[in-house]
């Protein structure tokens, strides 16, 4: 078993691997040098499929076999003119068990492709939603950058967009409804008090989808009933703010990065510290050993944090200061790649 990590910075993308032990690495790229690089999906076929983007040239959506040799889709994400909506980032591509992939989009909107990736159409109900006149975006934008599915029942699919909220569609995207109750309101809308909630980012158990952990701007959170509704789950954690959250598959630990504070969104007390809850968001300790622990002041971003499904877990994350961390026991301790990136915004990982 190899495991490969997909690392999407500010100035280009970069591929490192390793075998199942996870303790040498090879680093290579940039790829797409100068371009963003976002996000990043293994299809149905096998075949990479990276998003990119550009401020002058605008977001594409590029495909390889190998990681080495790439062709941009002719026809990716697109908003049609008439909408007023304007697609300048993928902040999330998605693969459901069936093959269909989804992508989360800035403009905020929800995209998705039957055929592997070479053509989109639009998930109109979302991106037509009756409160999508007030819609208002967060720090970062208006994003829809998280995607989940059930695994028992395919029809239901979550979004969460900054700074609105999540969003639960039971019939396969045709319609959607908030999902936000016991979150506290960020941006009233008196209108829509169903939205105004900024998210930053979701986890969810893989054998029980209906339990979701969110971390939002305004605190850490969980649902046991497929966010119908949501309740505090912050005891141990440095902060109640922070970007990423991440699961482990194998053990159902979750893990998370907190920030001072919306203000100062650096690591609290210039200690760069992982916490890790073991006991489904009941409790939270911090993981240290071999992360700075005193002047470190860079940030984690909420996509650049991931899990493979190795057991023991490889955890992974990037700061904002290009520093890219790996761990190759579930977080116990932590080594940092030779690297020195640029801005690190995404990190996948992939087994095979």
């Amino acid at each position: 078993m190899n495991v490969t990590l997909i690392i999407g910075t500010a100035k280009g993308g970069f591929v490192c691997r390793a075998d199942a032990s996870r303790q040498s690495w090879q680093v290579d790229g940039p790829l797409f040098k100068g371009w963003k690089v976002t996000s990043a999906t293994r299809n149905a076929q096998g075949h990479w499929l990276v998003a990119t983007a550009s401020d002058v040239y605008g977001c594409a959506i590029q495909k390889s076999t190998d990681l080495k040799t790439w062709k941009q889709v002719e026809n990716g994400p697109a908003y049609e003119k008439e909408s007023g909506h304007k697609l300048t980032q993928v902040w999330k591509l998605a693969t459901r068990a069936d093959g269909v992939i989804f992508a989360g989009v800035s403009e905020a909107g929800l995209f998705r492709s039957d055929d592997h990736g070479d053509t989109w159409k639009p998930v109109n109900g979302l991106n037509q939603h009756a409160t999508r006149a007030a819609w208002m975006p967060g720090a970062g934008g208006l994003c829809a950058h998280s995607i989940l599915f059930d695994k028992n029942n395919p029809e239901r699919i979550w979004v969460g967009i900054s700074a609105v909220g999540v969003f639960r569609s039971d019939d396969d995207g045709t319609t959607w409804k908030p999902r936000n109750q016991g979150i506290p309101i960020i941006l009233e809308d008196k209108q829509h008090p169903d939205i105004g909630f900024c998210v930053h980012a979701l986890a969810q158990d893989p054998d029980d989808p209906n339990r979701i952990y969110r971390q939002d701007h305004l605190g850490m959170f969980r649902s046991r009933d497929g966010a119908e509704s949501w309740e505090r789950n912050e005891t141990g954690l440095a902060s109640r703010f922070g970007f990423p959250i991440v699961m482990d598959e194998n053990t159902r630990a979750v893990y998370a990065v907190p920030l001072e504070s919306d203000e100062y969104r650096l690591p609290v007390d210039g200690k760069l510290r992982v916490f890790r809850s073991a006991d489904e968001g009941d409790s939270w300790s911090a993981l240290t050993a071999g992360l700075p622990q005193q002047h470190a002041y860079a940030g984690v971003l909420r996509g650049a944090m991931a899990v493979d499904n190795l057991s023991p877990a490889g955890v992974y994350f990037g700061t904002t200061s290009g520093d890219v961390y790996v761990s190759n026991n579930g977080g116990d301790s932590w080594n940092a790649l030779p690297v020195r990136l640029p801005r690190v915004g995404y990190v996948g990982a992939f087994t095979e």
